[in-house]
């Protein structure tokens, strides 16, 4: 059951007004059983001066691509009822000239454009509107004998209106059907969803509440959980077993549905989600259609099911119809297209958005991990749906150019327009190894300011998870995550690299950044010192990067690495026979990556930094003390004595280093691989010749 979440000392404070609407469409948002993701509208009428002191009667109502949950005052747009009300006379008002003429109704140019049911809440004689999608309502009005189950719930309560795509039309049938029945309470809306009204914020949305939780009562007393979706065909794998597998597939599919653009993937093995993709049903019921209007933008028609056996245990199987499945979706979607399109059409990426996997889950596609999370969290809300209408009778969806009508709908795609410019990174997944350090953040910030998610791998996690945290608080949840990873463990290194594929799908760029740095006479220098230094440096970077690599060609969409090296990988450094040679094999190695490499379309290059003291822990360590000696000065005076040794006479901060790296890795070099930077200053022993 859901619950009423108002809270009466809370709502008395507010200022009367737009205030109480933000508070009630927050309320409705927060519960995504009440109502979904950028979906559901609301209202109110008030009284406002307008630009020449005059009284107009005014309508709140959201403005369109906004989010209940979260929207503020400045969300929502205020239009003159005065000039609206007249337009219920009409017979009929196509979609671009009621956004037109509604645009001409706004008391302040500034405010967002309307949402595409503005004409619902005007039409309906009641201050406040809301209109919703909850899960118990979407079953009965998607249950094929729903409207005589209604009438079981609400009585004469209730105004049912047949699937018409929102806009005038329906608006005016709902205003007719209200009008028409003086008991009427409630408005349910075919396939769709359903509108309750009154006279105060707290009495509209406290009847939203009550009219979910008499379907939801009803429905549940339907419910038999061993014969739900036809009952379990199939037992969901171990966690551990399912993590494995879909750390294997997560890459495979992500190539596979990133031919076009770019796609982040997500996981999720929800108890819902696992007695659905496991039951005898489900194949047949994921293909239905959509579960409510307001999915399909972000879930597609249909999603893909993969019909496999956990039990078999076979990954090469599953991999097999994992490649067939998404180019057969893709086929029939383009076909799909083809047999609706309107004139100017622009058809979308064809890949599924939603992948269900019997004994492991659902796998959601976006172009980012917030769209990705969308497209799950609406699917969850397709389940709950299907459960509740099987339990009163028939899954019912919209037909196919119903579902068209609305994934192509100008009014819907609007809603997509207003999403920020994707950027250079944008789509793309960045692995940064010693990802807590002062070069290492400075590129995770870099490459996340564009577009990028990020993975912050180090050995000091807690260093790790400040920098991830930080990232996520500026940049949204989710942007960055933090491994902690030694990169001279194997088992470290791949673990680090499932983790990556179980959060973002794969790995798009590898920075190999991690180090460390030692100094000591030829003579003096001991076998632990120069395995260390291989070790890290040598093997590390042969770990780190044959993982990524590995991963790459999983997915056969590219990829990039940028090997941090070091003026010493070119010169050979006094006193750092160990660390000089190390370097040297970092920047061989990248070379021969990228011979390999190019075949896949991976490109490998270096950045050779020299001296970057700002927020390294390197030279927070003996390394400043050691150098310093070698040029017999003190450790404070080193960073003066290498801004002078340069020909620019500058110093060489992480964030010039960063510069080069994104450079290498964006498509300004995308004809380039097996190249060196160097980021020193000018440093003549090093030039590269």
């Amino acid at each position: 059951m859901v619950k009423s979440l108002w809270e009466s000392e809370k709502a008395a404070g507010l200022t009367k007004g737009v205030d109480e609407l933000v508070y009630r469409s927050n309320l409705i948002g927060t519960d995504r059983a009440v109502c979904n993701w950028g979906g559901g509208n609301t209202s109110m009428k008030t009284v406002e001066k307008d630009f020449r002191g005059r009284n107009v009667e005014v309508m709140w109502v959201k403005g369109s691509g906004s989010d209940l949950a979260t929207m503020k005052a400045h969300n929502f747009t205020g239009l003159n009822l005065e000039d609206i009300k007249p337009l219920i006379e009409r017979d009929e008002m196509p979609d671009e000239e009621m956004v037109a003429y509604l645009a001409h109704c706004m008391i302040d140019s500034k405010h967002p454009r309307a949402s595409i049911e503005t004409l619902l809440h005007a039409f309906l004689p009641f201050k406040h509107v809301d209109h919703t999608h909850p899960d118990a309502i979407i079953s009965l009005c998607c249950a094929d004998n729903g409207r005589q189950i209604a009438e079981e719930i609400y009585g004469n309560r209730f105004v049912w209106v047949p699937y018409v795509r929102p806009g005038f039309t329906l608006s005016k049938m709902i205003a007719e059907g209200v009008k028409n029945n003086p008991n009427a309470e409630l408005v349910l809306m075919e396939k769709h969803g359903l509108v309750v009204w009154g006279e105060t914020a707290q009495e509209s949305y406290e009847k939203t509440i009550s009219v979910i939780n008499e379907a939801e009562q009803y429905i549940n007393s339907k419910i038999d959980e061993s014969k739900t979706f036809g009952g379990a065909k199939y037992q969901s794998l171990s966690e551990e077993e399912a993590r494995s597998f879909v750390a294997q597939v997560m890459p495979v599919i992500r190539g596979a549905v990133s031919d076009e653009k770019k796609m982040l993937l997500t996981y999720d093995n929800g108890d819902d989600v696992l007695q659905f993709v496991n039951s005898f049903n489900a194949k047949d019921l994921s293909q239905v259609g959509a579960a409510c209007p307001d999915h399909l933008v972000h879930t597609k028609m249909k999603p893909l099911f993969i019909d496999w056996d956990p039990q078999s245990k076979d990954v090469e199987a599953l991999i097999s119809s994992i490649k067939e499945g998404v180019e057969s979706f893709k086929e029939e979607y383009k076909n799909y297209f083809e047999r609706n399109k309107n004139e100017g059409d622009k058809m979308f990426e064809p890949a599924p958005r939603v992948i269900l996997i019997p004994g492991l889950g659902m796998i959601n596609s976006g172009k980012n991990l917030v769209m990705a999370n969308v497209s799950g969290a609406l699917y969850h809300r397709a389940i709950a749906v299907m459960k509740g209408s099987t339990a009163l009778g028939e899954f019912v969806s919209l037909n196919e150019n119903e579902s068209y009508n609305i994934e192509y709908w100008p009014l819907e795609l609007y809603k997509l327009s207003l999403a920020p410019a994707e950027a250079e990174f944008s789509r793309k997944v960045a692995f940064v190894t010693g990802g807590a350090g002062g070069i290492g953040s400075a590129t995770c910030r870099r490459f996340v300011s564009e577009g990028a998610h990020v993975v912050v791998a180090d050995l000091n996690l807690e260093g790790a998870q400040k920098v991830a945290a930080e990232i996520n608080e500026q940049y949204g949840e989710g942007r960055a995550l933090a491994v902690k990873m030694d990169v001279t463990k194997e088992d470290q290194v791949k673990a680090a690299f499932e983790e990556t594929a179980l959060t973002y799908g794969g790995v798009d760029i590898l920075v190999n950044n991690a180090g460390l740095a030692t100094s000591s006479p030829f003579d003096e220098t001991t076998l632990d010192e120069w395995n260390l230094n291989m070790n890290v440096l040598g093997t590390g970077y042969f770990l780190v990067a044959r993982e990524a690599f590995s991963q790459m060609k999983q997915q056969g969409i590219g990829g990039n690495m940028v090997f941090i090296g070091s003026k010493n990988s070119v010169y050979a450094g006094k006193n750092a026979s160990a660390y000089s040679s190390a370097k040297a094999l970092e920047t061989h190695l990248a070379r021969c990556i990228a011979a390999e490499g190019g075949e896949f379309g991976i490109r490998v290059n270096s950045v050779l930094p020299d001296a970057v003291l700002q927020g390294s822990a390197i030279w927070g360590s003996r390394w400043r003390e050691e150098r310093a000696a070698a040029y017999g000065i003190e450790p404070d005076q080193l960073e003066e004595h290498y801004r002078k040794r340069t020909t620019l006479l500058v110093n060489i901060y992480p964030s010039d280093i960063a510069e080069s790296i994104a450079f290498f890795a964006s498509s300004k070099a995308d004809r380039t691989t097996g190249c060196m930077i160097t980021v020193d200053g000018g440093v003549p022993a090093a030039f590269t010749r």
